[in-house]
């Protein structure tokens, strides 16, 4: 380990000394593990972080001045949609995704690096019950629907098929994620079939780039962005272990969507069959001013531009039919070939720009007390994971239904969007559309038959309800053996013991 002499050398080169004021309070243990911390920061990395960090914050917000003249949607040979496609088409998408997931090329690769903050809670998001009748959190429901999809790829082909499941954590959630996992027993998962690795963690930094003290013994830091991602694929050899294993297409995907369709077949399919290295899942925004980034180009080069850069009239402009011109919005949920993540881990990586988060960081005052700040008093530095797009040789979106598979938990129950009351609610009218399209009928408490509908307004409960488990279907399908022409009272949970019973 190094002397504290060598730190402090090394913090005077970046400018940073400052983070070892109140090393000579401390005790052996706290002053060893500072110095640990701080003697792993490189000090001409940290000095440009910092720099840079500033100077970004700098900068005005809102549109680049010229961005509206560079920017053009996706070409239509580039985009391809669930819903608008021909049937036919569908199933030879489906079909060829079921082949790759039955030849164990298709891995899943989850994002779960970020805190709960905004949720409100101090574990990592994927632990989180949005209170279903299970009472399944969001780690179960993706666990499960991975051994579903295996199920049906290994039945279709007539043999047994493995997606390993890839989660990158972070400092704040590598341990309670093992943990949690340890305690389910990996929801029968194999174990040597889900990796856990970390991303990178950087120095939060005050408005005039100096890196913040959290507590006299410990820097501020936090994950790196979901676009941390290449770095810690090099960084834990990800890529060799995807190599070994046969991988060929990675389904990535962040934590929070609970209506998240992992390595979905048609998606997949879709994209391999496009001869794609690089692809999109998007949904098609709600209005003009919905808080999404839009997949589009800029400068002829496919990429993400976040809402807050697209100036008002550039959001509400219309095609001919009346839609939105840029109507594309990115649900973070990406097709990569291993290949193509290989090219941006080892050459690529260095050219992603970062971005500015401006947060509330606690930190200590000069007397070493500790501040819980109420307005935003830092800067963290994020790389997103959609960055990548411009260097795809061969770039495609897939357009699917927002009510099928998107509806993601970000907030508090306080907030009216994007919360566990809006997460469940579009969880359980899923579930009520695929038992009324198996042909079930529900009873109110009278006994006398509900009237069907299908699609009430997403705002409120649905009529009845219904929880399927994902180890009874995936996406909707075989569901008639079990409820076709059946009545049934609220609630309706069915989970494989009730399936077994409904087939007798």
């Amino acid at each position: 380990m190094a002397s504290e002499r060598d730190v402090r050398a090394r913090l005077q080169r970046a400018g940073q000394e400052h983070l070892l004021r109140f090393c000579a309070e401390l005790a052996p243990g706290p002053r060893a593990a500072l110095l640990a911390e701080l003697g792993a920061l490189e000090p001409e990395a940290l000095s440009e972080h910092c720099r840079r960090a500033a100077a970004a914050c700098a900068h005005p917000p809102g549109p680049p001045p010229d961005l509206a003249a560079r920017l053009r949607p996706l070409p239509p040979e580039c985009v391809g949609s669930a819903t608008r496609c021909d049937p036919e088409v569908r199933r030879l998408w489906e079909e060829e995704g079921f082949r790759q997931i039955a030849l164990n090329k298709v891995a899943v690769l989850l994002l779960a690096g970020g805190q709960g903050t905004r949720l409100g809670v101090t574990y990592p998001k994927g632990m989180y019950q949005v209170g279903l009748p299970s009472q399944k959190t969001l780690y179960q429901l993706q666990a499960e629907r991975i051994q579903r999809v295996e199920q049906l790829a290994g039945q279709r082909h007539g043999t047994r098929c493995t997606i390993p499941w890839y989660i990158m954590t972070s400092e704040f959630t590598l341990g309670p994620t093992a943990r949690f996992f340890k305690e389910h027993d990996f929801f029968h998962l194999d174990p040597n079939n889900v990796i856990m690795f970390e991303q990178r963690m950087l120095p939060a930094v005050t408005f005039d780039g100096r890196a913040i003290l959290e507590q006299k013994d410990k820097v501020a830091m936090a994950p790196d962005g979901n676009g941390g991602l290449y770095c810690a694929l090099s960084d834990h050899q990800i890529l060799e272990d995807m190599g070994r294993r046969g991988v060929e297409f990675v389904h990535v995907y962040c934590v929070d969507n609970i209506l998240v369709r992992l390595a979905d077949p048609v998606f997949i399919g879709f994209c391999v069959l496009r001869g794609a290295d690089c692809g999109a899942k998007v949904v098609e925004k709600a209005d003009p001013e919905e808080p999404v980034g839009v997949v589009c180009q800029v400068d002829g080069v496919p990429q993400v531009v976040e809402y807050s850069e697209i100036s008002p009239e550039t959001a509400q402009l219309r095609r001919p039919d009346g839609s939105l011109l840029y109507s594309l919005g990115n649900i973070c949920n990406h097709f990569f070939t291993r290949d193509f993540l290989q090219m941006v881990s080892s050459k690529f990586e260095p050219l992603l720009k970062p971005h500015v988060a401006v947060k509330k960081v606690p930190y200590v005052d000069e007397e070493g007390n500790p501040v819980k700040p109420i307005k935003p008093n830092g800067i963290k530095m994020e790389k997103f994971v959609f960055d990548v797009f411009q260097f795809a040789k061969s770039f495609v979106a897939f357009e699917v239904s927002r009510e099928e598979e998107f509806s993601p938990l970000k907030n508090a129950a306080s907030a009216a969007r994007d919360n566990p009351a809006t997460t469940r609610r579009a969880l359980l009218m899923q579930h009520y559309r695929w038992a009324l399209q198996a042909g079930a009928h529900f009873l109110d408490a009278y006994g006398a038959r509900l009237p069907e509908l299908p699609s009430p307004p997403s705002s409120r409960e649905p009529p009845v309800i219904c929880e399927i488990s994902p180890l009874v279907s995936y996406s909707g399908e075989g569901l008639e053996e079990y409820l076709q022409g059946r009545e049934f009272r609220s609630p309706l949970i069915l989970d494989e013991n009730q399936a077994r019973a409904l087939q007798l």
